[in-house]
């Protein structure tokens, strides 16, 4: 059998010039001549059964306008496919795998192929891959800069501008297609469940349920009844069986929020489940199997927290499937304007209003504030400048200087009382850290688990601080 199965597309492609050029590496001889007799009436085809002809061919001649490249398990990928990132950057790829290993899929994600398609494969399956790629190549505005909104229900949708969450939402759909467990990590209010919502209504379980469970909201005590369901009499109180989220989501996508928080005995429950689908209610001694996607998120570090022994490392590497992380919003201060003007068309249709204009002085504020509360602080300030219409107090609010400028009037009258320069810079301080520590609950929408830990100190220490300087939702409102 000749190295490579090449059929003449010159004259099909001075006949029909629309049909695109695809090459198909494939080994398999069957599975090549399926892929001719089901894709050549629509492309224009060039199949291929060993690499190296294959890369004769891309060397030779004309960037063709796809490439489908099969993936065995007896085959490694890697050198393939970093060859042709480094030699052809621009050349789309699509991957035919017929392995759900999860390093495979890692690899070849990170590589940046536009598109997985499992095996075994339907030639209208591997045809909706090609025509999802075409359908985004034909649009004129380059796909990095492109602004989109992706509306994922009634009151949320997946909005990007950069390239760094163009190349994330990519991400995202594939791996959404793998079906394989999902760990995000992000700061708090970066949109973790955005990400995670988004990526089950581009999986195959879309039209089935998504549930979230804020693993950080519910106490440690009812948090395994609240996941696995109990049976009537297995606690004072449970007058009746209750099935829990998980049974609840059965073909469905269950998001764990604020996972790193899971008490360390339910821990070993989850990993079971990941494993083989299995899990026992409270008070049963009878296993039930499941079919549920799990997404799990956290904004905690988890190589410390599986350091100090408060995360099991065996959980871990089974829930990370694939991670993705969410860039803080100062890493991504091009979107600000796009956000800001999605924030305030939600929020003016929320609450009966009309949106509200943006100078280009409150833009510039915006874009110089280091929104340490991420997408959820940018949205409570939108929300306050609809709701006040007073643009100056938001520009007050956020100017770096406001914090200082009270602190510094106060510390100055002191001095003048002569209470002295130590006096003066411990108020200064004080002050100062008060103004940093409300940013950061107002950003958190007042979750102090949450502020915790994007300040970087203890819960206790929170609570301490947030009594000695007096500070509540009331005292800081806008």
């Amino acid at each position: 059998m000749s190295a490579a199965l090449s059929y003449p597309v010159s004259a099909l492609r001075s006949s029909v010039r629309s049909r695109a050029q695809i090459l198909i590496l494939e080994p398999d001889l069957a599975v090549l001549d399926y892929l001719r007799l089901t894709l050549g009436s629509q492309y224009s085809l060039n199949l291929f059964s060993e690499e190296q002809a294959l890369l004769d061919r891309l060397e030779k001649a004309e960037q063709p306008d796809l490439l489908l490249v099969a993936l065995h398990t007896s085959r490694d990928p890697l050198p393939l496919l970093t060859h042709i990132r480094c030699t052809k950057p621009h050349l789309p790829v699509i991957v035919l795998s017929c392995s759900a290993e999860l390093r495979d899929l890692e690899m070849v994600i990170r590589l940046g192929v536009r598109g997985i398609v499992m095996k075994p494969f339907t030639g209208s399956d591997v045809e909706q891959a090609i025509e999802e790629h075409l359908a985004s190549a034909d649009k004129n505005v380059p796909a990095a800069d492109a602004l989109k909104e992706i509306p994922l229900n009634e009151t949320h949708s997946f909005v990007r501008s950069s390239k760094r969450m163009r190349d994330l939402e990519a991400q995202a759909a594939l791996v959404a297609r793998a079906d394989i467990p999902l760990l995000i990590l992000g700061e708090s209010g970066t949109g973790k469940e955005i990400l995670a919502l988004y990526t089950h209504k581009m999986s195959a379980r879309s039209q089935n349920i998504f549930l979230k469970v804020n693993c950080a909201a519910v106490p440690a005590d009812l948090l395994e009844s609240e996941l696995f369901g109990y049976e009537q009499g297995a606690f004072t109180g449970a007058v009746k069986t209750k099935p829990g989220k998980f049974e609840v989501c059965t073909g469905g996508t269950i998001f764990l929020d604020e996972i790193g928080e899971m008490p360390a005995m339910l821990q070993a429950k989850l990993l079971q489940v990941l494993q083989d689908g299995t899990f026992s209610r409270l008070g049963s001694r009878s296993p039930m199997k499941v079919d549920v996607r799990v997404i799990a998120a956290t904004n905690i570090n988890m190589k410390e927290a599986m350091a100090n022994k408060t995360f099991r490392e065996d959980l871990y590497y089974r829930l990370n499937g694939f991670t993705l992380s969410i860039p803080p919003l100062r890493e991504r201060r091009e979107e600000i304007p796009v956000l800001s003007e999605y924030f305030m068309r939600k929020g003016a249709k929320r609450y009966g209003r009309e949106p509200l204009q943006f100078s280009a002085n409150l833009l510039s504020v915006l874009d110089q504030h280091p929104w340490p509360g991420n997408l959820r602080e940018l949205e409570n300030v939108i929300n306050r400048y609809l709701v006040l219409g007073d643009e100056k107090s938001i520009v007050e609010e956020l100017s770096p200087s406001t914090a200082y400028q009270g602190a510094a009037a106060t510390a100055a009258q002191e001095t003048s009382n002569g209470a002295g320069l130590k006096a003066m810079v411990r108020n200064l301080k004080g002050d100062a850290e008060s103004t940093a520590i409300a940013q950061v609950l107002e950003g958190v929408g007042w979750n102090r688990k949450a502020a915790a830990n994007d300040l970087q100190i203890s819960y206790k220490a929170l609570l301490y601080k947030i009594k000695q300087y007096d500070l509540s939702p009331r005292n800081h409102a806008s």
